[in-house]
């Protein structure tokens, strides 16, 4: 049988895009947690956009969290989005979604734009709602998101989240049903190309059907009280603030009105994990040292912790073999490069055990910090940098993906990304979240 889109935790949006013969190369910028540590980039980005409409006036890049000016960034943001809304920026479509191809790094990968109904997610690990977190929520990172998300009358996204298809049967048909174009354009900074073209919801039916055999499977393979049709793979705590957001704003409302509240329901792009085109990459660590700390002092300390927390721990001498079952963790410093060799380790993954420590060692050295660097030779950079230490993970295998969080819960936190940082979603669609919109 068929049912309905709230059977699957989704809603059909209306969603808003810039008005026509808006300049989509200043308009569209990647999302706000990438390039962290790298202000150049922000910095070639605010020239690029100049004064021109565009999601940079949208959102807030994460490396200005925690700064003296953030307060004024976010009352600037939400101001620009009330003008956006007001003064023809933005235009509304229909109910309906976008159908997405990004091409990138030599692949190309096909989404839906979509909005996932909050009343249907849950974060918390140990979940069996039927939208899950893949990776540890981190909930101290949930507040400075909150203060954008709590005053604004719009959400643009870069949430992205996985459907298990192994048949291709939800997606992929989208391509044959009828759309309108809407755009084609460059992104900046070498984001590649993307298409967006417009479905209307009654062209939809196809993939109401397909999402129905889907939810059946899910049913079969995971029990009727541990159904998992959606997995967030990008915008874990994005999600997760939108939820948080959700439940304040739910208590001061009646049932009636909460039925029907825009702010139920967070704009996502769906993508099917057996896309060829998605990639699984591992995201490295670079931890920077507290004062007076240089990355030859890091190195042991970091040995130590991991020696407390698993059988044992040492640096791993030049041409020795991995013994069956431990772990190799590679490191560069200002000094040199190697690896730990970590016997009998207490997690499956080799992040779960790095990031244990880590966090240790963040709580006995105030000053210290952890960034999660996407690309190997900005590992290389900021890890040989005095102060520094730089490590490197494996990628996970995207097929373990829905099994994994099923049976175990969330991963750790930052365990993989999709692609590269220049592979990330960028924003270019919005939806209207504010009071008095529209139901949709």
């Amino acid at each position: 049988m068929t049912y309905s889109w709230e059977t699957f935790g989704f809603h059909i949006p209306e969603i808003l895009v810039p008005a026509e013969g808006t300049d989509y190369y200043q308009w569209a910028t990647i999302a706000c947690d990438q390039y962290t540590s790298e202000p150049a980039y922000w910095e070639a980005v605010e020239a690029l956009v100049g004064s021109a409409p565009s999601t940079l006036r949208l959102m807030l890049p994460e490396i200005f969290l925690g700064e003296p000016d953030e307060a004024e960034r976010i009352r600037r943001i939400h101001e620009t989005m009330n003008t956006y809304l007001t003064d023809g920026t933005l235009r509304a479509l229909p109910p309906g979604c976008m159908l997405i191809r990004r091409t990138v790094e030599g692949r190309s990968r096909l989404g839906l734009l979509i909005a996932t109904d909050l009343d249907r997610y849950d974060f918390r690990r140990g979940s069996h709602a039927l939208t899950r977190a893949t990776e540890e929520t981190v909930v101290e990172r949930i507040p400075p998101r909150l203060r954008i998300r709590k005053d604004a009358s719009i959400e643009v996204s870069h949430i992205v989240v996985f459907i298990d298809d192994p048949e291709h049967t939800v997606i992929e048909p989208l391509l044959h049903v009828p759309q309108t174009p809407v755009y084609d354009a460059d992104l900046m900074m070498n984001g590649g190309h993307v298409r967006g073209s417009f479905i209307a919801e009654k062209d939809l039916a196809g993939a109401q059907e397909a999402l129905s055999a889907l939810f059946d499977k899910a049913v079969e393979k995971y029990g009727v009280d541990n159904v998992m049709l959606q997995a967030t793979g990008d915008g874990n705590h994005s999600l997760a603030t939108a939820k948080a957001h959700w439940e304040e704003l739910k208590k001061t409302l009646s049932p009636a009105e909460a039925a029907v509240h825009p702010a139920r329901y967070a704009l996502i792009e769906i993508q099917n994990i057996h896309d060829p085109a998605i990639v699984f990459e591992p995201i490295y660590r670079v931890l920077f040292g507290a004062p007076g700390q240089t990355g030859e002092d890091l190195l042991p300390e970091i040995v130590r912790i991991l020696d407390q927390q698993n059988g044992s721990a040492r640096l791993l001498a030049d041409g020795c073999d991995v013994p069956e079952g431990a772990f190799e963790l590679p490191f560069v410093n200002e000094t040199r490069s190697g690896s730990i060799l970590v016997q009998d380790p207490a997690g499956e993954l080799e992040v779960a055990v790095l990031q244990d420590a880590l966090d240790v060692f963040v709580r006995e050295f105030p000053g210290a910090k952890v960034d999660y660097i996407h690309g190997a030779h900005t590992v290389e950079t900021l890890g040989s940098q005095k102060g520094n230490l730089g490590f490197f993970l494996p990628s996970m295998d995207k097929y373990r993906l829905f099994p994994a969080v099923a049976a175990g819960g969330a991963l750790p936190r930052k365990t993989f990304s999709i692609g590269k940082a220049i592979e990330k979603r960028y924003y270019i669609e919005c939806r209207r979240i504010g009071a008095g919109t529209s139901h949709r």
